[in-house]
């Protein structure tokens, strides 16, 4: 692929990921604290549908508050839920068809106790954000370097037959990244703890997106983990169809395509920037860096 082309793609992507816009968003807020953010159009739904939510307008601005009569984490967990369930069977938001009976906690920051739990696929309506890990497997022959890419099942619900990481996973309620990465990779990857508890923390990635009135705040946990030579990923809860192993130069390409998950993508451009493979000054990562 020309470089120019690939540094014109890979800034899509990067813009694409990052296009949320807060003008006419109004904040979130369980007991007077923020945990996320709405538009226009759920917030009229929410009012609508329920009298747990309540809409406060002061000089300061409006925000969307959960009712203080809910007083434990349990109350607002269960009263939210019922909401969306509802708002899922009515079919009002596509973001609730991909439900998981999957909770995420709701928190202002991450090592906060969570103020309540949410069904996965409704976070988006209330803008929380969702946190998860993402394990950059590689190995090194001699200079090179070479990154372990998963493909996704076709039978997957979201992004079916993409590329991915060696192992990636959200953090769901009560779980801690620790322990999600050990999970995901065993589960993922059948990846031994000996091996995956080796794995290095390499900060975050963060993004924020809208689609179709549902706002996507993610952060991902990144780590590196290099695998000796003679590792080899296999099929694990089949959420996977098979692995690869691949040049950097190759992973390179990939990612600039429509065969990448996206926030993966991302995640991967991380890795690429951070190990010297993409140059601000030089190459394809001149525009990125813009």
């Amino acid at each position: 692929m020309a470089l120019a082309a690939w540094s014109e793609r890979v800034l899509e992507l990067v813009l694409k990921m990052n296009n949320l816009q807060h003008a006419g968003c109004l904040p979130f807020c369980v007991q007077g604290q923020r945990v996320g953010w709405v538009t226009q159009p759920v917030l009229q739904v929410l009012l609508q549908s329920s009298d747990i939510f309540t809409l406060y307008k002061e000089d300061s601005g409006a925000r969307l508050e959960l009712s203080d009569r809910l007083r434990t984490p349990h109350e607002r967990t269960r009263a939210v839920q019922e909401v969306m369930e509802a708002l899922r069977g009515r079919g009002v938001f596509p973001c609730l068809q991909e439900w998981r009976d999957e909770l995420y906690d709701v928190k202002t920051f991450f090592s906060d106790p969570p103020l309540l739990s949410m069904e996965r696929a409704a976070t988006p309506l209330l803008g929380v954000s969702r946190c998860g890990v993402h394990v950059n497997g590689f190995l090194r022959r001699g200079a090179d370097i070479f990154m372990w890419i998963a493909r996704r099942s076709l039978t997957k619900p979201n992004y079916p037959g993409k590329l991915d990481h060696l192992a990636a996973g959200g953090i769901s309620a009560g779980s801690g990244v620790w322990e999600t990465l050990l999970k995901e990779c065993t589960e993922e990857a059948c990846i031994p703890e000996s091996l995956a508890s080796k794995a290095r923390p390499a900060g975050t990635v963060s993004y924020a997106y809208e689609k179709k009135d549902a706002l996507y705040l993610e952060r991902q946990f990144v780590f590196d983990l290099e695998v000796p030579e003679s590792f080899q990923p296999y099929v694990g809860d089949g959420e996977v169809q098979e692995f690869y192993l691949w040049p950097l130069d190759k992973v390179r390409d990939a990612i600039a395509t429509q065969e990448f998950k996206p926030n993966c993508a991302l995640v991967v451009l991380d890795f690429l920037i951070r190990n010297g493979h993409i140059q601000p000054d030089e190459g394809p990562g001149c525009l990125i860096f813009r």
